[in-house]
């Protein structure tokens, strides 16, 4: 680690458990050029008061607005009570459990002014899965909402590296311990003097099985991608209101609801339940101007402006976390106006890299890389495939993917490049075409055929409120397509409206992809995000109607 710059931790464990360099991808930091010493949380909250943002609206949430004075003051009181009195020191691990509210907010900035590393958690998770996360990064010390003490304290007690536990009001009443131990403590307080390559986050992948993989981020990471996509790309400025449903836990919500307004003098508004009625509510209430969500919330959103809501205010729509189909970015750009702007990211580059743009977008498209990244589809020889041709997307860029002591770093980053899981095509002017997760492409009688793809053409059709395509054992095809299908209001299912559903797709894209079973269901199981998990939807092997 000879080109690392000295690290500030005391607590060596994040910086010794990183890959070995040889396994790094290659990183390309032209034009995002740091002090050698930088804290990330000063950055967004101490140097935007400096900057004179003090008396601007940073968080919304929970009935109460707060002001950047007052996020730094809230921060540099509990970082006192987390080094003074809980004995966290530079590169101690420290795990956030909360829903979305400021409390969690100013949690983690405190933390990382602390010069810990923080582990940010869903409130969904058991102790059974939250003990893999204490396992994996060591960690010693937990901060929770105290409406979530419950598992939490079951992990710990079970736990041989978690030894201290503290709550949290994660309401506005800022009535539980470690908001009593603040009450006391200073407005100031000097954080410490992180590198801007020591590690300030652990961001642990959403993956369904298998043991957790933690991807390592340095406080640098988290200002280049403000600094990169929400600056090319959303161009924040003060006056723009964030909303969103991505949980904080993830990097995708941390960044949107939390990274990117702040560092702009921008607000964000959070919620705890994020469901498409409330985001409707806070959009018109805050009159809110860009909006992280996924497409399954547009499509209600979509609904609520045909009723009469007026969701005007919103200059940004931002869809990630899941495919978007041409149907719905059509619909929203018709009724709105505006594109909706796809991209994609990956917990392990820590947020979008790939994006349309305000001024430069396309139905089915992921657009082109953000400013300072660059993407290509390659084979799986690792060469670069030619224009139109399906094959794996590499990416890099200022961040990339370090996974914290796994021997899955040599997976993910080939020859220098990010391979990132998906399939994609790249077409003749440089647009990159989402087809699938590269272990959700389907191969049935030697065609392969993307799922996503097979999703948008259903979704055209009027009958499709939701729809999910997974693969099917087929003892002659090898498999087929099957597709899991919520019927919209006023349509029933049965023979004649399957017929109808394939035969539309046949109409739609290349008839050797449609659907040769179709399942009708009531729902479809999703994460926090709305993104609809695939792999928890079981083939039903013929129990339907089948062609």
């Amino acid at each position: 680690m000879s080109d690392l710059r000295p690290s500030a931790h005391l607590d060596s464990f994040a910086r010794d458990a990183l890959p070995p360099c040889d396994q790094w991808p290659d990183l390309v930091l032209d034009g995002f050029d740091y002090p050698d010493r930088l804290n990330a949380a000063v950055e967004l909250t101490d140097a935007m008061v400096a900057r004179g943002f003090g008396d601007h609206t940073a968080l919304v949430g929970n009935g109460r607005q707060r002001t950047y004075k007052e996020l730094t003051d809230w921060t540099n009181r509990l970082a006192h009570v987390l080094v003074e009195d809980l004995g966290v020191k530079p590169g101690s691990r420290v795990l956030i459990r909360s829903a979305n509210n400021p409390a969690m907010v100013a949690c983690w900035l405190a933390a990382t002014k602390a010069g810990a590393v923080v582990v940010n958690t869903m409130p969904m998770l058991r102790a059974g899965e939250l003990a893999k996360y204490v396992d994996k990064a060591e960690i010693e010390f937990a901060l929770c909402d105290t409406r979530l003490m419950d598992e939490m304290t079951t992990c710990a007690a079970q736990s041989r590296f978690l030894k201290t536990v503290v709550g949290f009001d994660g309401t506005s009443n800022h009535d539980a311990e470690l908001d009593r131990m603040a009450l006391e403590k200073p407005v100031r307080f000097a954080a410490v003097d992180t590198a801007q390559d020591d590690v300030a986050l652990l961001g642990f992948t959403s993956g369904s099985t298998g043991e957790p993989k933690a991807t390592m981020h340095f406080h640098r990471d988290i200002l280049i991608i403000a600094d990169a996509y929400a600056q090319e790309v959303l161009q924040v400025t003060p006056a723009d209101v964030f909303v969103g449903s991505p949980p904080l836990a993830f990097t995708f919500g941390l960044g949107g609801l939390a990274v990117f307004p702040l560092r702009f003098g921008a607000s964000a508004v959070l919620l705890e339940n994020a469901s498409p009625p409330n985001l409707i509510e806070i959009i018109t209430r805050y009159r809110a101007t860009i909006c992280f969500t996924a497409p399954t919330a547009y499509r209600v959103m979509l609904r609520a402006m045909a009723d009469g809501a007026d969701l005007s205010s919103l200059r940004i729509a931002v869809s990630a976390g899941e495919t978007l189909p041409a149907p719905v970015y059509d619909d929203w750009l018709r009724a709105t106006g505006k594109p909706m702007l796809d991209g994609i990211g990956a917990t392990e580059m820590l947020h979008i890299f790939l994006s349309n743009r305000l001024d430069d977008h396309r139905p089915a498209s992921t657009g082109k890389p953000v400013d300072g990244y660059e993407a290509r589809v390659v084979d799986d020889t690792g060469a670069p495939a030619p224009p139109g041709t399906m094959g794996r997307l590499a990416v890099r860029g200022p961040t990339g993917c370090r996974y914290l002591n796994d021997a899955r770093q040599g997976n993910y980053v080939q020859d220098g490049w990010n391979i990132t899981g998906d399939t994609f095509v790249m077409d003749e002017d440089g647009y990159f075409h989402f087809a699938a997760r590269n272990d959700d492409i389907i191969l049935s009688a030697g065609y392969n055929i993307a799922g996503p793809e097979v999703e948008a053409a259903l979704l055209a059709h009027a009958a499709v409120a939701e729809c999910a395509v997974v693969s099917a054992p087929d003892p002659e095809r090898g498999a087929v397509v099957e597709a899991h299908v919520v019927l919209a209001e006023g349509h029933s299912p049965g023979p004649d409206t399957a017929r109808a559903l394939q035969e539309h797709v046949k109409a739609t894209i290349a008839p050797f992809k449609y659907p040769r079973s179709v399942v009708f269901a009531d729902s479809l199981p999703k994460t926090p995000t709305g993104k609809i998990q695939r792999f928890r939807i079981a083939p039903v092997h013929g129990a339907t109607i089948k062609d």
